[in-house]
C-alpha cells in the first residue's frame, strides 16, 4: 500500500525502516548521556514529542522522500526514548525483574503495531502506520508527566565528565553487548524476513530472564550462554526442509530464547557503570541497532542466490552459536555481583 501510494518499488519501502534505525542508532550513546544528566522522565517526554514531530511530518503528503525524512526524525525520538525507559525503570523500581518487563513491553509494542495497523488500513489507508503511531504517542505524552519522578544516581549527576570513548573502551561491557546483539539484532533480522512469531515468543522470556536473575543470579548467568545455543538451534530449524509445524516450534524456540539476555545485559551494564548507566545501555543496545542496520539488507542480498537466502540465515545461526563463546560465566560473572547489590539497594531513597 505504501508502495503504491509513493510510486516506488516495494524493495525500497525497506529503506523506511532503515532510516529510523540509522538515527536511532546514532542517539544510543548521546542520547544515554543526556538521559544520565537530564534525567529519564523528562528525556523520554522529550523524545515522545520528536516521534510526534517524524510521524506528523510523513502524513503531510504521500512522497517517499519525506516519508523517510519523517523516519529519521522519529528515530532520533526512539533512540532516545529506548534509553530513557530502561533508566527510568532502574532509577525507580531498580529491580531486574522490572527491567525484564520494559523489555517485553518494548517487544508487545511491535506485536500491537502488527495487530492494529492492518484493521485501520481501510479507514486511513498509506497513512495508518503514521496515525497510530502518533496517536500512542501522545498518549503516552499525555501520561507521563502524571508517573513519579525519576531520581538519577548520585553517580549519574557526574556522567558529563565520562567520555564516550570510554564507554566503548570499557571492555567490561563486550560480553553483555555480545549476548543483547546475538539476542536482539539477529533476531530482529530473521524476524524481517521469515516470521513475526518469534518477536511475541520474547514477551515471556525477557521477565523471565529478568526474575531469574533476581532470583538465581548464577542460573541467569549460565542460561544467557545457553540461549545462544538455543537461538542458533532455532534458526537451523527454519533453514530445513522440515513440516511446518517443525519450523513455527523453530520460530518459537529462537524468540524464547532471543527474550533472556535483555534484563541481565542491561542490569549487568548499569552495574558495571553506575557513573554513567544511561551511556553503558546506549553503548549494549547501539551494538545490536548496527548489526540490524547492516544485517538486514544483506540478508535480503542473499534471496536472490542460490538457496533463496538460505545462505544468510546459515551466517545467523553461525554467529549465534559463536556468541556462546563470548558470553561464558567467567566472564558474565558481574551479573551475580549487581544483582545482590540491587536488591540490597532497593530501600536506599538516594540510589
Amino acid at each position: 500500500m505504501l508502495a503504491e501510494a509513493y510510486g516506488v518499488r516495494l524493495a525500497l519501502i525497506g529503506f523506511l525502516a532503515t532510516a529510523l534505525f540509522v538515527t536511532h542508532l546514532v542517539m544510543q550513546i548521546p542520547g544515554g548521556r543526556l538521559v544520565d544528566q537530564r534525567g529519564a522522565r523528562t528525556l523520554g517526554m522529550c523524545a515522545l514529542a520528536v516521534i510526534i514531530v517524524g510521524n506528523l511530518l510523513a502524513l503531510v503528503v504521500a512522497s517517499f522522500a519525506l516519508g523517510v525524512v519523517g523516519r529519521l526524525i522519529a528515530g532520533v525520538g526512539t533512540g532516545i526514548g529506548f534509553i530513557a525507559g530502561s533508566d527510568y525503570v532502574r532509577a525507580t523500581v531498580g529491580t531486574p525483574s522490572a527491567q525484564g518487563l520494559y523489555g517485553a513491553a518494548g517487544v508487545g509494542g511491535g506485536g500491537l503495531a502488527i495487530a492494529i495497523v492492518p484493521l485501520t488500513t481501510p479507514a486511513l489507508d498509506w497513512r495508518a502506520p503514521y496515525v497510530t503511531a502518533l496517536v500512542f504517542a501522545l498518549a503516552v505524552l499525555m501520561c507521563l508527566p502524571l508517573a513519579p519522578r525519576d531520581r538519577p544516581s548520585r553517580e549519574g549527576r557526574r556522567s558529563a565528565r565520562v567520555a564516550i570513548a570510554e564507554i566503548v573502551g570499557d571492555r567490561r561491557l563486550y560480553p553483555l553487548a555480545v549476548a543483547h546483539t546475538a539476542s536482539f539484532g539477529l533476531s530482529v533480522i530473521v524476524g524481517t524476513w521469515a516470521v513475526s512469531l518469534l518477536r511475541h515468543s520474547g514477551l515471556v522470556t525477557r521477565p523471565a530472564g529478568g526474575r531469574v536473575l533476581q532470583r538465581r543470579p548464577s542460573v541467569a548467568v549460565r542460561l544467557v550462554g545457553l540461549s545462544m545455543l538455543a537461538g542458533a538451534a532455532g534458526t537451523c530449524l527454519l533453514l530445513l526442509d522440515l513440516p511446518l509445524g517443525v519450523r513455527i516450534a523453530g520460530a518459537a524456540l529462537l524468540g524464547l530464547a532471543a527474550g533472556i539476555p535483555f534484563a541481565p545485559a542491561f542490569t549487568g551494564a548499569q552495574v558495571i557503570r553506575r557513573d554513567a548507566p544511561g551511556a553503558a545501555i546506549g553503548f549494549v543496545n547501539s551494538c545490536a541497532t548496527l548489526l540490524i542496520v547492516v544485517g538486514t539488507p544483506l540478508v535480503g542480498f542473499t534471496f536472490a542466490l542460490p538457496g533463496h537466502g538460505r545462505l544468510g540465515f546459515v551466517a545467523i545461526a553461525a554467529l549465534w552459536a559463536l556468541a556462546c563463546i563470548a558470553v561464558r560465566p567467567s566472564q558474565l560473572a558481574v551479573l551475580e555481583d549487581g544483582a545482590d547489590r540491587t536488591l540490597r539497594r532497593q530501600g536506599d531513597p538516594g540510589r
